[in-house]
């Protein structure tokens, strides 16, 4: 294919010229050949049959009938004029109807001439009529004319307005395809095409935008979405070879004192079978001479926690520091206490950084991270700031790192000579699918297991009728001894809103749970940090029964005598925030409640979001379910990285498809790890373009 051609401003493409070109450009985003070429219908109509006026009773879809126009006129008020007429054939007549363009549209039409017209039928006052349907005078329309499936492109308004409805961009993709014929040529190594059997990439490129019927279709589906898989999976499997040969690491050969004291002494609880699987995947790789890149996934409660600090307790026995890196000043206080409680009687010298950390006590923890006096600390974003300087740091374990900005992650590298390795813990759960295209450079490990003990946390839907009842099941918790969470949605766009649904909410509890028998901490983001801080201490203490709080408690924080997860407005949150927000419970030994508040009108998403929350705690089975509903660039903050910019493929549907592009992409890098081929020039020079200016993300983790 001429890359050169492809490349042609859209401008110089026959029937399109400047104006519009600038309404393809601002409205579609289509600047090139190669972005109309890719602009693909987002649905197609079925022409290849003609119906009578008197058949379309039976029919749901779009009708094409031939007939003749009579009867046109415009009724209404000056201001809501709409233009009328009646279609008529030898078995009936249909009303037409225009609300709009009725200036231009009305001399166009002609009494007693053959027409075409396609539109889809609709009962009013019980008599069919057709609203803005497409006429072509017969002759014309037969002219030249392709039965069958027809494509149907997004459009505008304004585009509409300069004659590119559907219809129009249509006529100059056929004009693109003729100007661009035996210039399409195949990327794809041949023993993929002979072995896969798909269909020429030239071909499906044709049968994409002007189909012969639905299995040719289908054939250039598949093949269209197979070769963005494979270029998507070769990109992803070329970053995680260069890492892996070309990024050398410091080896931590030694399990030694620390490693060993806290594993036989100290360690509160027997690991898990996930848990030491993991563990042993990471000293591999720390041993290997070569740098670290590793995700671990596990749902709430699975003790990632425990992983990461053995894998610090390895580093130091190195000679090396390591750094903990989290998104929220209460989950890095969170992680310090918790690491502070596993070590104290060790002797290990741990030490906090976080925006908060100021003076005297600021300047102690950047001396003993610059002298090697403290082993290992935990913070925010804070740690990144060029005044952090480490003696030798070894090791950045960072929490939820999707919260992290690719920049902030970036800077991690730059604190010692090798860059430290990178261990990554998530508690989102990540399809396999979601983890192969976004985390495909990183090596993977899963925690699948729970530790012992965890009890499963009761989880049920009510709507806001049932909050007298909630507030008595509410006293009988607290009354046992338990506390409570109750969560707010807060979301940038009404928050305004949100901020007084909280506070109404806040006065309704305090009313419901009045002093001094009760106790009720508020918590949200308009609060100054030393006073969150504060609600927060009180309820960790116990000082306080309920907290209401919007979702800055969704992360991190332990409470273990907290038994009762109350989600307000539950149907405004995603599944893997609700999720997050459930594993805030059933952290102690007593049986744990969910509940997840609606109102009685929810979306068919929010039916299904609540169904799979009561049916099941499994992340990873909650985490498809959200793929399907929010699609792969919202589920990870990949929208904006511009990775997964598929314009046809759904990683959420095509999940068989990207599996074998993966197996297929391996195949290729196998034999020919730089497409240096001559087989591989065409994939080259198309991989290249494609990817040359993506970011590589396997060197910011």
């Amino acid at each position: 294919m001429s890359v050169e051609l492809l490349k042609t401003p859209i401008e110089y493409l026959k029937g399109v010229g400047p104006q519009r070109a600038d309404l393809l450009k601002k409205e579609l985003g289509i600047f090139y050949y190669e972005d109309l070429l890719t602009t693909y219908p987002f649905r197609y109509v079925d022409k290849s049959k003609y119906y009578k006026v008197n058949e379309i009773a039976n029919v749901q879809a779009e009708v094409q009938i031939v007939g003749k126009i009579k009867d046109i006129k415009e009724v209404g008020s000056p201001r809501k004029k709409r233009l009328t007429a009646t279609f008529y054939d030898e078995t009936g007549s249909i009303e037409l109807v225009w609300f709009k363009g009725v200036r231009w549209i009305k001399p166009t039409l002609k009494e007693n001439t053959d027409y075409v017209l396609f539109g889809k039928p609709s009962l009013f006052n019980n008599k069919f009529n057709i609203a803005h349907p497409e006429l072509e005078p017969k002759e014309e329309a037969t002219e030249g004319h392709t039965p069958g499936l027809h494509p149907v492109y997004p459009s505008t308004e304004k585009l509409s307005g300069k004659g590119l409805n559907a219809k129009g961009i249509a006529k100059i993709m056929k004009t693109l395809l003729l100007q661009l014929k035996g210039t399409l040529h195949e990327f794809m190594p041949p023993d993929i095409l002979e072995k896969t059997k798909v269909m020429s990439r030239g071909e499906a490129l044709i049968q994409i935008h002007f189909p012969q019927d639905i299995q040719k279709l289908e054939a250039a589906r598949t093949r269209l979405k197979f070769e963005e898989f494979y270029l998507l999976q070769l990109s992803v499997l070329q970053q995680k070879n260069i890492h892996k040969t070309q990024f050398k690491g410091y080896p931590f050969t030694q399990v030694g004192h620390w490693f060993n004291t806290f594993y036989s002494d100290h360690l509160p609880f027997e690991l898990t079978e996930a848990q030491k699987r993991v563990i042993k995947e990471i000293r591999f790789d720390l041993g290997s001479g070569r740098h670290m890149n590793r995700l671990v996934q596990g749902d709430v409660g699975s003790g990632k926690t425990i992983v990461a600090l053995m894998c610090i307790l390895l580093a130091i026995d190195n000679g090396f520091q390591a750094a903990l890196m989290a998104p929220t000043e209460i989950l890095a206080k969170q992680h310090y206490q918790s690491l502070l409680e596993f070590t104290e009687t060790m002797g290990l010298s741990i030490a906090l950084l976080t925006g908060n950390v100021k003076g005297k006590q600021r300047a102690l923890v950047l001396e003993g991270l610059k002298d090697g006096s403290i082993h290992f600390v935990v913070g925010t974003h804070a740690l990144i700031e060029p005044t952090v300087v480490f003696k030798n740091i070894g090791l950045s374990v960072i929490d939820e790192q999707h919260r992290f900005g690719v920049a902030q992650r970036a800077a991690l590298w730059k604190k010692n000579n090798l860059p430290p390795h990178i261990l990554v813990m998530t508690a989102t759960p990540i399809p396999r699918t979601l983890a192969m295209s976004v985390y495909g450079d990183l090596d993977l490990s899963v925690i699948d297991e729970l530790p012992p003990g965890r009890k499963p946390i009761s989880t049920v839907h009510k709507f806001d009728a049932n909050r007298l009842r909630i507030f008595g099941f509410i006293k009988e918790q607290i009354d046992l001894g338990r506390q409570i969470y109750i969560v707010y949605p807060l979301i940038e766009e009404s928050e305004k809103l949100d901020y007084k649904d909280l506070m109404d909410g806040y006065d309704s509890i305090t009313r419901a749970f009045p002093m001094p028998k009760y106790q009720v901490s508020i918590v949200h983001g308009k609060m100054k940090p030393e006073d969150k801080d504060h609600e927060m201490e009180r309820f960790v203490k116990g000082q306080t029964q309920i907290m209401v709080a919007t979702t800055v408690i969704e992360v991190g924080v332990n409470v273990p005598n907290a038994s009762v997860m109350i989600i307000e407005s539950a149907e405004r949150f995603g599944l893997s925030q609700l999720h997050q927000l459930r594993g805030r419970v059933g952290r102690g030994a007593e049986k744990s409640y969910c509940i997840l508040m609606t109102g009685h009108k929810l979306s068919d998403d929010a039916k299904t979001r609540m169904e799979t929350m009561v049916k099941t705690q499994d992340g990873f089975e909650i985490a498809d379910v959200d793929l399907k509903l929010r699609g792969p660039g919202d589920l990870m903050g990949t929208k904006q990285s511009g990775l997964l910019d598929l314009k046809i493929g759904d990683i959420s549907k095509d999940q068989n498809l990207l599996s074998l592009a993966r197996e297929w992409a391996q195949y290729t890098l196998k034999k020919d790890i730089r497409l240096e081929a001559p087989e591989n020039r065409n994939l080259r020079e198309v991989f290249l373009r494609k990817y040359k200016a993506k970011m590589s993300w396997s060197r910011i983790s």
